[in-house]
C-alpha cells in the first residue's frame, strides 16, 4: 500500500505540473486520481528526475536558495496570527507584507511553493522542512480562526467587501497563492496536513461562492483572482472531488473568456497578467474535461499575445497592461514587460506543448526563459526585478531583502527553483531535448540516464552523454530551433549523420543506446535584427536565441538607485542627454557593423554607424548599468 501511494503521488506531479492529468483512475484511501479527456503527446518529467549542473541557470538557482534559507518564518507569519488573534512579537517585513496591504500574506504561499520546488530540484531537506514548518503554523491559523475553513492573513470581510464590489485589493488572489503553496508542499514534498489545509479553503470558497446570485458572481470577477481556477482544477485531480470543479466554474470570466474562445483580441487596456492565469486554468480545464472550448481560448489567447503584444526578450505590457495590438514600438518605455507575466506565460506553454509537441512553444520558452527569467535576477545579490525596462538609457531596477515583497520578486522565488522542469519530456518512447541546459536526467522507467554538457548559448554545441546499464532502444527528439537558420551539425559517437529536417522542428534519433554513447549537436548562430511588429526600423539585435544590448553607462547610477523601487519613476525623466540609441545601418547587413569581441564569448561591437562604438552583451549579463535594447536604424 506504501509502494502505490508513492506511485500514485509520482503520477498527479508528473500529471499536474506537466499540463495533464493522471493517465489512469486509481483509489487510495482518501487519495483519488482522475482519467484523463485529452490526448497527450508530452510529458514533463519530475523535478527529482533532473539535476542542473554548473551553468548560470544553477548559479541563478543557487542564489535563489540562499534567499530562501535566510528568509525569517516568523516574521513571514506574523500577520497570519495576527489575524487569528494568536501571540506574535515578530516584526513582519515590509512592502506587501505590511499590516496594512490588503494582500498581506501572499508571499507566504509562494514560498510555500518555492521551498517545495527546490526541495524537489535539489533533494536538500532543508527546504522541505522550512515547508513543513509554515504548515503547521497555518494549519494552527485555521484552526484558531475556526470560520469553516477560511485562511489568510487577512479578514474574511475583505471577501465580502469583493463580492460587494466594494473597493479592495485583489483578496482571491491571495487565496489563490496560499491554497497553491499547500497544494506543492503536498504534491513535491507529501504534506498531506498541507493538502488537507488546502481542501478545507477550497470548501469554504465553495460554500460562500455557490450561495450568490449570477449578478453578485459577476461583480465578484471583476476583481482580480489570480490562479483560483487553476488551482480549483488541480484540487479536484488530485480528490475528485466535485465541488473543486464546480469552484473552477464559478470564476468563469464569461466577458473576457467567451470573447477569446470567439477568436476575439479584446485585450487592449485589460491588465495582462490577471487574464494569463484565466487561461492557464482553462487550460488545465480542458485536459480534466476535454471541452474543445477551453482548447480554443488558450490556444488562441497564446498566439494572440505572441504574434501582437510581445516585446523581443519574450516579456509583454506597458504598466502591466495590454495595449492595442501591434504597436510595440510605441511601447518602448521604462515600466514594460513584467515578470510575473513571463512566469505565467511560461506556465501555460508548458500546457500547450504537452498538447502539440509544437516545436514553436519550445521555441518561446527559450527565448523568454533566457532574455527575461534569467535576467531578472540580480547576479551580485539575487534580487529580483518587477520590470524590465525597453526604452534607451534605462536600467533594471531590484529588489530589497526586507522591504520588496512584491509579486514579481515572489514568482522570482518559484522560477529560479525549477529551472530543471522544462529541460526534457518524454512520450511513451523516447525524449525530447527542448532546453539545452547543463543537467542531467534519470529516466527511472527505461533505465536511462542522459547527462547533458554544454556552454550553451555561449557555444553553440550541445553534448549528450548516455548511460544504462543493458541497451536500450528509444527516439530522440531534439529541438532544432526556427532561428537557426544556419543548420545544424550532428554527430553520434564522433560520427555525422544526415539531417533532413528543416529548423522549426525536431530532429529524430532512433537507435539502441548503450552507455558511453555520445550525441553531439551543433547550431551554428548569426546576428539578427528583431524588428518591432509596427515598424521596420525599431529593432533589437540577437544572436541566435540571446538578444543583445548596448552598454550605455553609468550615469546618475548608484546603488541607492538601483535598488530602490522609487527609481521606477525616475527612468521616465532622467535618461542622460548624451544616450543616443541612433544607428546608420538601415538596409545594410548586421553582419557588416557588428563584430565579435575575440576572446569574449556573446560579446560584440558596432562599427561605423554611430558616433562611438557600442558593446553588445546579452541583456541577462547587463547589469549596474544603463543599456539600449531597442535600436531606431537610420
Amino acid at each position: 500500500m506504501k509502494d502505490l501511494k508513492g506511485i500514485l503521488l509520482a503520477v498527479i506531479v508528473i500529471c499536474i505540473y506537466t499540463g495533464v492529468q493522471a493517465q489512469y483512475i486509481g483509489q487510495d484511501d482518501d487519495l483519488i486520481t482522475v482519467h484523463p479527456n485529452i490526448p497527450v503527446k508530452a510529458y514533463s518529467f519530475k523535478l527529482q528526475d533532473v539535476r542542473l549542473l554548473d551553468s548560470r541557470f544553477k548559479e541563478n538557482m543557487e542564489r535563489d536558495k540562499s534567499w530562501l534559507i535566510r528568509l525569517n518564518l516568523q516574521r513571514l507569519l506574523h500577520s497570519w496570527r495576527v489575524n487569528a488573534g494568536i501571540k506574535s512579537n515578530a516584526k513582519p517585513y515590509d512592502g506587501w507584507e505590511r499590516l496594512d496591504c490588503e494582500v498581506r500574506g501572499g508571499p507566504v504561499g509562494h514560498v510555500m511553493t518555492a521551498f517545495a520546488l527546490m526541495y524537489a530540484s535539489t533533494g536538500d531537506s532543508i527546504f522541505k522542512k522550512k515547508g513543513d514548518s509554515l504548515v503547521v503554523a497555518l494549519a494552527e491559523c485555521q484552526r484558531v480562526l475556526n470560520q469553516d475553513g477560511y485562511l489568510s492573513a487577512f479578514p474574511q470581510h475583505l471577501i465580502d467587501r469583493c463580492i460587494a464590489g466594494e473597493p479592495v485589493w485583489a483578496p482571491w488572489y491571495t487565496i489563490h497563492k496560499i491554497m497553491a503553496g499547500l497544494t506543492d508542499m503536498y504534491l513535491y514534498a507529501n504534506n498531506k496536513q498541507a493538502l488537507e489545509v488546502a481542501t478545507k479553503m477550497s470548501g469554504w470558497a465553495y460554500r460562500k461562492l455557490s450561495k450568490l446570485t449570477p449578478e453578485q458572481q459577476a461583480t465578484n470577477l471583476k476583481n482580480e483572482f489570480g490562479g483560483m481556477i487553476e488551482i480549483s482544477y488541480n484540487l479536484f485531480a488530485i480528490t475528485g472531488n466535485k465541488e473543486d470543479l464546480a469552484l473552477a466554474d464559478l470564476f468563469y470570466d464569461h466577458p473576457i473568456l467567451d470573447s477569446l474562445s470567439e477568436n476575439k483580441d479584446i485585450l487592449n487596456k485589460l491588465h495582462a497578467n490577471t487574464q494569463i492565469p484565466k487561461l492557464i486554468g482553462e487550460a488545465r480545464g480542458y485536459e480534466l474535461t476535454g471541452k474543445d472550448k477551453l482548447k480554443k481560448m488558450a490556444d488562441f489567447f497564446w498566439q494572440t499575445v505572441h504574434d501582437h503584444h510581445t516585446y523581443a526578450i519574450g516579456g509583454n505590457s506597458d504598466w502591466e497592461r495590454f495595449f492595442e495590438k501591434d504597436k510595440i514600438s510605441q511601447h518602448i518605455a521604462p515600466l514594460c514587460a513584467e515578470t510575473c507575466n513571463s512566469y505565467n506565460m511560461l506556465k501555460l506553454t508548458k500546457h500547450l506543448f504537452s498538447w502539440t509537441c509544437d516545436v514553436k512553444y519550445g521555441d518561446y520558452y527559450e527565448q523568454t526563459l533566457y532574455n527575461h527569467i534569467l535576467a531578472a535576477q540580480d547576479p551580485e545579490t539575487g534580487m529580483a526585478s518587477y520590470f524590465m525596462p525597453q526604452n534607451s538609457g534605462a536600467f533594471k531596477v531590484y529588489s530589497k531583502e526586507d522591504s520588496s515583497f512584491w509579486c514579481c520578486v515572489c514568482t522570482g522565488f518559484e522560477s529560479n527553483a525549477k529551472f530543471p522542469e522544462a529541460i526534457y519530456y518524454h512520450d511513451d518512447k523516447g525524449i525530447f531535448v527542448n532546453l539545452f541546459i547543463p543537467s542531467e536526467l534519470n529516466w527511472k522507467e527505461k533505465r536511462v540516464k542522459i547527462i547533458q554538457e554544454t556552454k550553451y548559448p555561449e557555444e553553440a554545441t550541445t553534448n549528450l552523454r548516455f548511460e544504462a546499464n543493458e541497451e536500450v532502444k528509444l527516439p530522440i527528439y531534439v529541438r532544432y530551433p526556427s532561428w537557426a537558420t544556419n543548420g545544424v551539425i550532428v554527430t553520434v559517437n564522433g560520427k555525422p549523420i544526415s539531417i533532413h529536417q528543416k529548423q522549426g522542428s525536431y530532429i529524430t534519433i532512433d537507435r539502441k543506446w548503450k552507455s558511453g554513447d555520445k550525441v553531439q549537436v551543433s547550431f551554428p548562430m548569426s546576428l539578427r535584427l528583431v524588428a518591432t511588429n509596427d515598424n521596420p526600423d525599431r529593432a533589437a539585435i540577437a544572436y541566435g536565441p540571446i538578444i543583445l544590448v548596448g552598454e550605455a553607462g553609468k550615469e546618475g547610477l548608484t546603488k541607492a538607485v538601483i535598488y530602490d523601487v522609487s527609481s521606477r519613476e525616475m527612468m521616465k525623466y532622467k535618461i542622460p542627454s548624451s544616450i543616443n540609441d541612433k544607428l546608420n545601418a538601415k538596409g545594410k547587413n548586421v553582419t557588416d557593423w557588428i563584430k565579435p569581441i575575440e576572446g569574449q564569448p556573446l560579446a560584440f561591437k558596432t562599427e561605423g554607424v554611430s558616433d562611438k562604438p557600442f558593446t553588445l552583451i546579452p541583456y541577462y549579463k547587463i547589469h549596474d548599468e544603463r543599456y539600449i535594447m531597442y535600436w531606431n536604424l537610420q
